[in-house]
């Protein structure tokens, strides 16, 4: 019954907690959720449990998702939908000279730019990569990249281009194959009701042609699945 917010902020924790780590629970949290509902998140969590979110990621991450998650919450970005064509161009350049065409990663570049742009200006940084170089720079994070690091420049990569069709996926993963992983499908149901649903069941229609109500419906029992069925609304 937390505000969205607080939620976000009693899941990031939870999910650093080392008795409890959950490092994915938390890089999707914080990598999808845009500057301003960070600047809150940020606010709940210190008032909630008296340590900076910062704190929490410093002392319970490593390497460079680390990095990017410190560089991620302490970065304030542009939210309009205005872009650059002139700097994603060049940003397109420097990831292509940081990743594919060299040996080895310069991963500080990647967290530079993955940190700083806002998203109209990633996902214009992302069609500049496809149309000079001809792969698409998910794949070059793909290739590039791995763990923890390479899931959280992924999550910010497709929250840029479109979150609805990055949290369908996720939640088809979640109820892919035999059991179902129900905190994560708790989570996202939960905290995206409020703010994009509509358009997570058009891209679950679109991409699994399958509802996302059938699909949690055949997933799930009891009250446990009413209760998520009646927050996902009409079957449409």
């Amino acid at each position: 019954m937390h505000d969205p917010a607080g939620r976000d902020a009693v899941v990031i924790r939870q999910a650093l907690l080392p008795d409890l780590t959950n490092l994915d629970a938390a890089t999707e949290v914080i990598c999808s959720r845009t500057p301003s509902q960070i600047q809150l998140i940020k606010q709940n969590y210190q008032a909630k449990f008296g340590v900076f979110l910062e704190q929490d990621i410093e002392r319970h991450t490593s390497g460079d998702h680390k990095k990017l998650l410190l560089a991620y919450v302490s970065t304030s970005r542009y939210e309009g939908l205005e872009v650059d064509r002139e700097m994603a161009m060049k940003d397109a350049k420097a990831l292509y000279k940081a990743g594919e065409k060299r040996l080895g990663t310069d991963e500080k570049t990647f967290i530079r730019i993955f940190s700083e742009r806002s998203r109209a200006q990633l996902a214009a940084i992302s069609a500049a990569y496809h149309d000079m170089y001809g792969g698409s720079l998910k794949k070059a994070v793909k290739s590039e990249m791995s763990g923890k690091f390479e899931r959280g420049l992924l999550t910010i990569l497709q929250c840029s281009e479109n979150p609805a069709k990055y949290f369908a996926k996720a939640l088809h993963k979640a109820m892919k194959g035999l059991g179902t992983d129900d905190t994560t499908l708790i989570r996202i149901i939960v905290t995206r009701t409020e703010i994009d649903m509509q358009y997570i069941k058009a891209e679950y229609l679109r991409k699994y042609k399958k509802t996302l109500n059938d699909a949690v419906h055949s997933d799930t029992s009891g009250h446990y699945r009413t209760f998520l069925l009646s927050l996902l609304g009409p079957n449409n």
